[in-house]
């Protein structure tokens, strides 16, 4: 699986953007879908997370109610769409897919293909 992260860019703070995530290759609809952040200066985080079927939905707590995962198997595409910014969201973003299981959805080793990042850069 081949994985391109897109959609990032600068937003003031409260603002909205839609994160992207195109997969090609081995079957999409066979992967959950999770998206990780790392700021500078930290470590990766994990953000959110889908199941292959779309069904079930996981999300850190500094992003719920504010975030929203999903994902188009027809398109072979997962989105995150964040809304209510605040600058502490600024990192760049990453895309990962995980064969099959929502199982260790938070560790970062488990997955199995990363994108390459796009940054969000949320101004005060």
């Amino acid at each position: 699986v081949q994985l391109q992260a897109s959609g990032g860019g600068l937003v003031q703070a409260g603002g909205s953007l839609r994160l992207s995530c195109q997969a090609s290759g081995r079957t999409f609809s066979s992967y959950c879908m999770g998206w990780f952040r790392q700021a500078p200066g930290s470590e990766r985080e994990f953000v959110a997370v889908i199941s292959w079927s779309g069904g079930s939905t996981i999300y850190a707590d500094s992003v719920k109610g504010r975030f929203t995962i999903s994902r188009d198997n027809a398109k072979n595409t997962a989105y995150l769409q964040m809304n209510s910014l605040k600058p502490e969201d600024t990192a760049v973003y990453y895309c990962a897919a995980k064969y099959l299981t929502i199982t260790d959805y938070d560790v970062d080793r488990m997955y199995d293909y990363w994108g390459q990042g796009t940054l969000v850069t949320v101004s005060s």
